[in-house]
């Protein structure tokens, strides 16, 4: 044939093959002419390439989910994340999609007509932001029904960054939940990541990588991970920053690799450094890098994991509403372990340091890695605190922090006038037992409140869940 056609995300090519030979053999005889006529070329530029495919780019408008009306949460403890804000007796108030009031109970002028739901004696904190989230779809054929995005609502996640999706599915996926077409927690992600196969040997080179990102994924982020050596990594966050792309990286279990990392600009760490106790100049460095840690404790490097530690400790068959958002054959899964005493387990260790780059004034993020959808983000968060970080810091890397790190702060992460209404609801306090952030009796996510045991809506519609594939036969009920 004459023509290729081929498409990146959402721009479709047409290359044609005999006018681009014709083109490169033209521009190479121009070349050859300037060097034998004694002319320099000028190297200090890339020069232009000599055939361009035909590109068209694919654009589907459709309406973003955006409920209507006005509901009033009443009389809850309100764990704003506006700096150390808690307002014990307090309304917060959703018009739509933001939030239009949060205050003291009375303080706040409630619109006429608005719902009033009584949550007295409950906490109400902010969704969860995890912002190493793996979904593991089922690449391919879309599903309309989605275990690990349904779990990860119920258990209070509200926003999602998957850094290294493999497949570009999720860039639709992400689509179909802004349209409402899934329920599910707002969903980000880097795409694929960059690896050393994309086989990057100059700074031009990073920039061609990075554009797919930039000008057809459209995913604003992305994952390098060992792409190569440090200039290697060097030209991919310089190409990043040039394209508008937020960068987020790991270090692979190599510590001398992680302070290049920081040192040289990284936003974004995943995975847990792979040493400790770690000391003075590490802290200092991690704290004025202004890189968010995200160490995902839930399978950290240097020793048996904490998922480990907590399937040992928590009977996963007796838990009704993991059963209930979770297919059976993925709890069965979890079912043969390796025995390791509790004192081998090395969470804690790495959570001690987390406490010390905290009070240096560092970032930390929740990243649950996907271990166990839902419940897992939980374990993470406890064994984030568990290490001498206050209840109240843990949460904050949870929520502010993992939005900032994701670039959405201005919308969410925190319960204040003007932002995303992205929120859960507590039967119990977190900030007197971390344990308690296990408890979510509602969740909002988008303006919409769901039912944190069934996912149920209850407002602004009333409507129920639906009956989910992996169910089968056996009645599945939730009080």
């Amino acid at each position: 044939g004459n023509t290729a056609f081929y498409s990146i995300g959402r721009s479709y090519f047409q290359y044609d093959v005999r006018t681009a030979e014709s083109a490169v053999r033209d521009s190479t005889a121009r070349a050859d002419s300037v060097a034998l006529a004694g002319g320099a070329r000028d190297t200090t530029r890339r020069a232009a390439p000599a055939y361009v495919a035909a590109r068209y780019d694919v654009t589907i408008t459709a309406l973003k989910d955006r409920p209507k009306g006005t509901v009033v949460l009443r009389g809850a403890r309100i764990v704003t994340m506006k700096g150390q804000q808690v307002i014990e007796n307090g309304d917060v108030i959703v018009t739509d999609n933001r939030i239009a009031g949060v205050g003291a109970r009375g303080s706040v002028r409630v619109p006429a007509g608005a719902r009033v739901i009584d949550v007295s004696g409950k906490t109400i904190i902010p969704g969860y932001v995890d912002i190493h989230a793996h979904n593991w779809f089922g690449w391919g054929v879309h599903r309309d029904q989605v275990s690990q995005l349904l779990a990860n609502l119920a258990y209070g996640v509200t926003t999602q960054r998957d850094p290294q999706t493999s497949a570009t599915d999720i860039l639709t996926y992400t689509d179909l939940a802004e349209t409402g077409a899934l329920i599910s927690p707002r969903l980000f992600s880097t795409g694929p990541g960059i690896f050393a196969t994309d086989n990057i040997k100059s700074l031009d080179e990073a920039r061609d990588v990075l554009r797919r990102y930039a000008d057809h994924y459209n995913t604003k982020t992305i994952k390098q991970y060992l792409a190569g050596d440090r200039k290697v990594r060097q030209w991919v966050i310089m190409a990043a920053q040039e394209l508008g792309l937020t960068a987020t990286t790991e270090g692979g279990s190599n510590l001398s690799m992680n302070l290049t990392l920081m040192q040289d600009g990284y936003p974004g760490l995943e995975h847990a450094m792979p040493i400790f106790p770690l000391f003075k100049d590490v802290v200092q460095l991690l704290a004025t890098s202004g890189i968010t840690y995200t160490p995902t404790l839930i399978v950290g490097y240097g020793g048996p994991i904490g998922r480990d530690y907590f399937l040992t400790q928590y009977n996963i068959d007796d838990d009704k509403k993991l059963r209930y958002f979770t297919p059976h054959d993925e709890l069965d899964s979890w079912r043969t372990l390796t025995y390791n005493r509790d004192d081998q387990y090395i969470y804690k260790g790495h959570a001690e340091q987390l406490a010390k780059f905290v009070r240096a004034g560092g970032r930390v993020g929740l990243g649950s890695h996907g271990e166990l959808q839902g419940l897992g983000v939980h374990w993470e968060l406890w064994m984030m605190q568990s290490g001498g970080m206050t209840t109240f810091e843990a949460l904050r890397g949870a929520t502010l922090h993992g939005a900032d790190a994701i670039g959405m702060a201005r919308d969410l992460g925190s319960l204040e006038v003007g932002k995303l209404a992205d929120l859960q609801v507590l039967d119990r306090n977190p900030l007197t037992d971390i344990r308690n952030t296990n408890s979510v009796r509602y969740v909002m996510k988008n303006g919409r409140l769901y039912d944190g045991n069934t996912l149920n809506e209850v407002w602004p519609r009333v409507r129920a869940l639906g009956r989910q594939w992996w169910w089968g036969e056996e009645p599945q009920v939730m009080k």
